[in-house]
């Protein structure tokens, strides 16, 4: 039962709304069957599935709201919850910020679900655990790995005639390799939609082969290099980025976006003129959710009142072409009311890593960066450390294995020492290429490997 049909959710949601006393209410109802399996020092440590099946209520008296949830199906526990949340509301203060629900709203079609994903079982789990566990074992390595695939829905209607539905699947693997003596780490990721488009075997090379070139690594000065950023250690910049987009934020002064005396940087060119950013939920390498707040998404969404999810420029050669809007900020601006993205893309070129390697004459790769954390909100700086295979580069090749570094950086700056974007792939629902960057501030060394 943890997965409806749209039409088992829409009689469910009708059921709900006809209990209703409220001046509006709002249903959320969404199910998912998710699995897992994990695995240390080459050996299976967990695995197994759950089902998960829950309905929330939001009822409006006014400009009061309460919420109510349950994980129940009979009717009388339906209208209890309802009774509930109109119970909440009318003892909540005003919300001085709340707008109206929407009525009924047109959504994108958008295909987020793949039959090879739903139809994972254990004996897959197993077997992508062992084709993961058994190169390492031959070749004295040690693998730590964890495999995660779901299959949900999402429905939301609300008492003015809204109503959504989508169907979506997804399945992440990662995997850490480490020598037998521990110095040597490796790391690789990926996340799909699909099923099908997963090799863990093929994965897991990768990582061991950062493992065994990571040995004996030597320590290079703090400073800044030129660095090749693999989309995994990229995206997590970028995404921090990106979830700065919000326009409020910005006119309250408290973002990159916001301007010194007041206003935004809307329209301002604040990146190099390559860079240009989008989020398109009906990409097929990246579906999103057709509405906002719905399942599929990993920015969060922002629009979980239903608000249909579109194509959206937020940077376009290099100027900030968009901002988010809440439905509140943006009636009180007087202007269009525009969800976060569920998954962005930037736009990069035709080259492989392999090719920014080689067109490199001297530089770091950077695998993948860790323990990320905010220094300075209305710069965008970060601070964190590489980890699991840095290298060195020198005429084009890699020479040898460096120490790994923490790093003090913006991506906004990062995103004007641009020198080169390699091909575009998916890293962490997003298509983010390969960035060569230049002065990328390195600002200690760090004994992790």
């Amino acid at each position: 039962m943890a997965i409806l049909t749209k039409e088992e959710a829409k009689k469910i949601i009708d059921k709900v709304l006809a209990y209703s006393k409220a001046d509006e209410m709002s249903v959320s109802l969404s199910g998912s069957r998710t699995g897992n399996i994990r695995y240390a020092r080459n050996s299976v440590s967990t695995s197994g599935e759950t089902t998960d099946l829950a309905l929330a209520v939001t009822a409006v008296f006014g400009k009061k709201s309460g919420t109510s949830t349950i994980n129940e199906f009979d009717d009388a526990s339906l209208e209890k919850t309802v009774r509930r949340a109109e119970e909440i509301a009318k003892l909540a203060p005003d919300n001085p910020e709340y707008v109206p629900m929407l009525g009924p709203q047109k959504y994108l079609d958008i295909n987020s679900y793949a039959e090879s994903t739903a139809k994972i079982t254990p004996e897959y789990r197993a077997q992508a655990a062992f084709d993961s566990i058994d190169p390492c074992v031959k070749k004295n390595l040690t693998a730590a790995g964890y495999l995660e695939d779901s299959t949900g829905f999402s429905a939301i209607g609300n008492s003015k005639g809204l109503f959504g539905y989508n169907k979506a699947t997804s399945i992440d693997f990662s995997i850490t390799v480490r020598t037998a003596d521990g110095k040597g780490s490796g790391y690789a990721t990926r996340d799909f939609n699909d099923a099908s488009k997963l090799s863990a075997k093929a994965t897991t090379e990768i990582a061991m082969q950062k493992a065994l070139a990571s040995s004996d690594a030597k320590a290079l000065e703090p400073g800044k290099y030129t660095v090749i950023l693999e989309p995994t250690a990229a995206v997590d910049l970028l995404q921090n980025m990106m979830r700065s987009f919000d326009a409020r934020s910005a006119e309250e002064g408290r973002s990159f976006l916001s301007k010194k005396g007041g206003g935004t940087r809307l329209g301002e060119k604040l990146f190099d003129e390559r860079v240009t950013i989008y989020s398109d939920p009906q990409n097929a390498e990246i579906p999103g959710s057709p509405f906002g707040g719905g399942g599929g998404g990993r920015m969060g969404g922002g629009g979980g009142d239903g608000r249909p999810q579109q194509k959206v420029t937020w940077i376009e050669k290099g100027v900030v072409k968009n901002m988010y809007y809440s439905r509140y900020w943006a009636e009180k601006k007087g202007v269009e009311a525009i969800s976060s993205p569920s998954g962005f893309i930037l736009a990069g070129g035709t080259e492989s890593l392999a090719d920014l390697i080689k067109g490199t004459e001297k530089g770091i790769l950077v695998t993948r960066l860790w323990y990320i954390r905010a220094v300075d909100p209305q710069t965008l700086l970060y601070t964190g450390l590489t980890r699991d295979g840095t290298f060195y580069i020198e005429n084009g090749k890699i020479k040898h294995p460096v120490k790994n570094f923490r790093f003090n950086e913006s991506p906004v700056i990062m995103l004007n020492n641009l020198e080169a974007m390699g091909k575009p792939m998916r890293a962490g629902g997003n298509l983010v290429p390969p960035l060569k960057i230049r002065d990328f501030t390195f600002t200690s060394l760090s004994d992790a490997v």
